[in-house]
């Protein structure tokens, strides 16, 4: 395999040289390479894409630039972008080693600076918005926090798992039959595999640790378990903040509810099965359920 981790610093610095009418274009440059993760769409124009994963403002005011060219100098100076190709070669090798069978694709990786001005980006998901589900690509958008920089190789290991879940011989993600249970425990399985390589910085930092012990918020996210559409995913798994930004019906859920439910779905199967998240890269999620949720005393409707 091959990773590829673009030269992003360089590609945002030119975004920003350019005249506000020339940026528009400078964007969809700057994500070219990334385009084969939407094949899916037709037409579909990057510059939306920048804007809806929380990329920094074309538009901005002086001081919000200065921001944004700050955030750039302050990933540089955390060796970033190093550091995230060190941590996909750990990553890829701890896997291959999990799951010899199951092969890791090619990766083209885009890190970017995030917008500044944007509230729900910088308080509610903590400077921290990235994509890992489409096979051989991974984009990550960040604000530089002491907490995000910290967590930079956990971030990327995260978005590996879910790469090579669902590149060819792993778990089919079907928009039409997915289901939450699905999406909780791929967080769950993401996050896991990322805190047994990196320790507790595995742990996505928007879910906080009261959101991963209450065993309120872990029956509500079970009772959705069957939910089926992504335009509710949202809600089971971002929590109610993302729902409302998103145009989707918040069901009673803290920021990051998926993310803490999952991680103790998956720990239940892990500490039942003897296994790690790394041998678990395919497991479809009605095996893991199975095990998981009885042990946890719940069904899938959420009862105890």
């Amino acid at each position: 395999m091959s990773i590829s981790v673009i030269d992003s610093a360089a590609g945002m610095r030119r975004v920003l040289d350019q005249t506000p009418q020339g940026r528009a274009d400078a964007v969809r440059d700057l994500w070219a390479p990334m385009a084969g993760m939407y094949h899916f769409i037709p037409d579909i124009d990057l510059l939306s894409v920048h804007a809806q994963n929380f990329g920094f403002p074309l538009d901005s005011t002086p001081q919000c630039e200065r921001q944004v060219r700050e955030a750039i100098a302050a990933l540089e100076a955390a060796d970033a972008w190093s550091r995230v190709r060190t941590a996909l070669q750990g990553g890829a090798a701890a896997l291959a080693e999990g799951d010899p069978g199951m092969p890791v694709p090619d990766l083209q990786l885009l890190l970017l600076a995030g917008d500044p001005t944007n509230h729900h980006f910088l308080d509610e998901i903590q400077g921290l918005s990235a994509f890992g589900g489409i096979s051989g690509y991974i984009s990550v958008t960040v604000w530089p926090t002491e907490l995000v920089l910290d967590r930079l190789e956990a971030i990327a290991v995260h978005e590996l798992h879910h790469n090579v879940r669902y590149s060819p011989g792993g778990v089919v993600w079907d928009p039409d039959t997915v289901t939450v249970g699905e999406h909780v425990v791929a967080e769950g399985l993401a996050d896991l595999f990322a805190a047994e390589l990196y320790g507790d910085r595995g742990y996505t930092h928007f879910a906080s640790e009261d959101t991963h012990t209450d065993d309120a918020v872990l029956a509500k996210v079970a009772s959705g378990l069957n939910v089926t559409g992504m335009a509710d995913f949202a809600s089971w798994v971002l929590g109610d903040a993302s729902a409302r930004l998103f145009g989707g019906q918040p069901v009673g859920l803290p920021t990051g509810a998926g993310y803490a439910a999952g991680a103790r779905i998956v720990q239940a199967y892990l500490s039942a099965t003897g296994t790690t998240a790394a041998q678990n890269v395919r497991t479809p999620t009605s095996d893991i359920l199975r095990v998981a949720l009885p042990a946890l005393g719940l069904n899938d409707a959420g009862a105890r």
